[in-house]
């Protein structure tokens, strides 16, 4: 059988009474599930606010699209970024015409807090941190650089669904932080995500624009009382249709309950995957940040060679990732060309081992005796 880097784990049964009880009341849209999901969402998280969307990438644009109108940033300012992630972390700073600036990565594949430093410019306004496999890298850094150089902070905790720093989920010191809970996600859904600002106001507003800049979505204007349905309403602001639905919410609500379960479990197999490959030289393992109990999305390795270690591993059934290409590979970025050589030598020779959680610890095992052989060490 496969051994395939992704696998995600449904409790098929809770879910489908969960998507049933919609399906009787005949309400799959937003309405009474997103709600109850943002609410247990907030219970888990400490967040104050929290706004159910159909998924992180839309999230990502509307809290640029947010911040860019209520701040009165002008096209071409810059945002702070990376170039290690997936694409939409990039793009959602294109879809609002303002100008990803790209600085370099540390050992922990986050940003480099000097790097970024350097990149400071007076047009830059934001920074975008991206905790890559559920790591937090220096991110207590990044927050005092925003700080000091009156910048926001945007958190792209698309790896990082139950991940603490400190002993408390990150993210509470930036100004909003989205989340995923994709089809591949520690928390899978389908598609969908999770939108966190701050302030009160811009979460009002977050409701808002994910509604086509409506003033009330069709669930406020049902009344459940009189069983009527106030049809007016205000449209004040040309926004998006990006808000989350009843049926995604049904399967969100019942992941949620064993998330702390499954993160426990990834450590679990994470550790493994440590003590089997720790005194191998020619493997350089990424390593969670101090003080992180990471979701552990991901677990990442470093090796040369790389796309022949992965055809190797192809040739016995085992299907690794890359996360991720540099995106400045890519034309759109093609401007910053030479400017983060460790995130391109990181690129190039990363790979994702298999992690999730229909691994036994024999399939872990299996994985590293191919790597080792791969690299000619068995």
């Amino acid at each position: 059988m496969a051994i395939n880097v992704f696998v995600p784990k449904f409790r098929t049964e809770e879910i489908l009474a969960q998507i049933e009880e919609c399906l009787n009341r005949g309400w799959t849209g937003l309405g009474f599930k997103t709600v109850d999901f943002e609410n247990r969402w907030k219970e888990y998280t400490g967040n104050n606010y929290a706004h159910f969307l159909s998924s992180n990438t839309v999230g990502l644009h509307l809290a640029i699209n947010i911040l860019k109108k209520k701040l009165k940033w002008k096209d071409n300012d810059e945002i702070i970024t990376t170039p290690l992630t997936f694409v939409s972390t990039n793009h959602a700073i294109l879809y609002e015409n303002l100008k990803p600036v790209f600085a370099d990565v540390d050992e922990s594949l986050c940003l480099d807090p000097e790097s970024v430093a350097k990149h400071i410019t007076p047009l830059t306004r934001a920074v975008m941190f991206v905790g890559v496999g559920g790591n937090t890298g220096r991110y207590p850094e990044i927050v005092s650089l925003c700080k000091k150089n009156n910048l926001k902070l945007i958190l792209d905790a698309a790896h990082m669904s139950g991940t603490k720093l400190n002993g408390d989920h990150v993210g509470k010191d930036s100004d909003v932080i989205v989340y995923s809970f994709q089809a591949v996600k520690n928390l899978p859904t389908a598609d969908s995500g999770m939108i966190c600002f701050k302030e009160e106001e811009l979460d009002a507003i977050a409701r808002k624009q994910s509604w086509l800049g409506i003033s009330k979505d069709t669930y406020q204007r049902f009344n459940k009382n009189e069983s009527s349905y106030k049809w007016r309403y205000d449209v004040e602001d040309v926004g998006f249709k990006y808000h989350g639905n009843s049926i995604m919410a049904s399967i969100g609500l019942v992941q949620l309950k064993y998330l702390e379960e499954d993160n426990a479990r990834r450590r679990e197999l994470a550790a493994l995957y440590d003590r089997l490959l720790n005194d191998i030289k020619e493997v350089e393992i990424v390593k969670m940040a101090p003080n992180c109990v990471s979701s552990r999305h991901l677990y990442q390795i470093c090796v040369n060679r790389r796309d022949e270690i992965l055809e190797y591993f192809y040739s016995f059934g085992i299907y690794p990732g890359v996360h991720y290409i540099d995106n400045i590979e890519y034309r759109m970025y093609s401007y910053a060309e030479g400017t983060c050589p460790n995130a391109r030598n990181k690129s190039n020779s990363l790979i994702s081992l298999p992690l999730h959680l229909n691994l036994s610890n024999e399939d872990v095992e299996k994985v590293v005796s191919v790597l080792l052989a791969g690299l000619k060490l068995k």
